[in-house]
């Protein structure tokens, strides 16, 4: 190998081990929430997901949302009945598909969200501040990719057959 070869590979490894970082600060922040706001790490979760998908105009399907927390249908429908019984969320039928049930946060929710993450937000943003338009044009086009590349595998494994253990004589 090359002296190149080797600093690239090293940046690389410092790249993902951030990448990891970034996760488990992420998985944290999330547990953080639910301890704030007295919910399950679980349940917070789920309540973030489906507020975030609301405010993309796409409302999350329990099948989605147990896809999105890893659950099963069953532990998924005692999620939403713990989180609908708190007056968190709301279940509404699609208007163009009857059938379809969606999930909605109901009015306070997102100001328990906001409490919680805008402090965090305002500083995300005054540390983004630093970055030239450029570079966090590149930054949004690594974490696009990143999140393809990751999206892309999940799709692969998910597909896969699992691995059969060999069972000891």
């Amino acid at each position: 190998m090359t002296d190149s070869t080797n600093i690239h590979a090293a940046q690389r490894d410092r790249i993902l081990a951030g990448l990891r970082m970034h996760g488990a600060a992420f998985a944290d922040m999330g547990h953080q929430f639910g301890v704030n706001s007295g919910l399950h790490t679980t349940d917070a979760t789920a309540l973030v997901e489906i507020l975030a998908a609301q405010d993309a105009g796409q409302p999350l399907t329990q099948t989605q949302l147990s896809h999105r927390i890893g659950l099963t249908g069953g532990a998924t429908s005692s999620l939403l009945n713990r989180l609908e019984d708190a007056g968190h969320i709301k279940r509404a039928r699609d208007n163009a598909d009857r059938r379809v049930v969606t999930l909605h946060s109901t009015d306070g929710v997102e100001s328990m969200i906001d409490d919680f993450f805008d402090p965090l937000a305002e500083r995300m943003g005054a540390m983004l501040a630093s970055y030239s338009p450029e570079t966090l044009a590149e930054i949004e086009r690594f974490l696009g990719e990143v999140t393809q590349t990751m999206t892309e595998y999940l799709s692969e494994v998910s597909q896969a057959p699992a691995h059969s253990q060999k069972q000891s004589e």
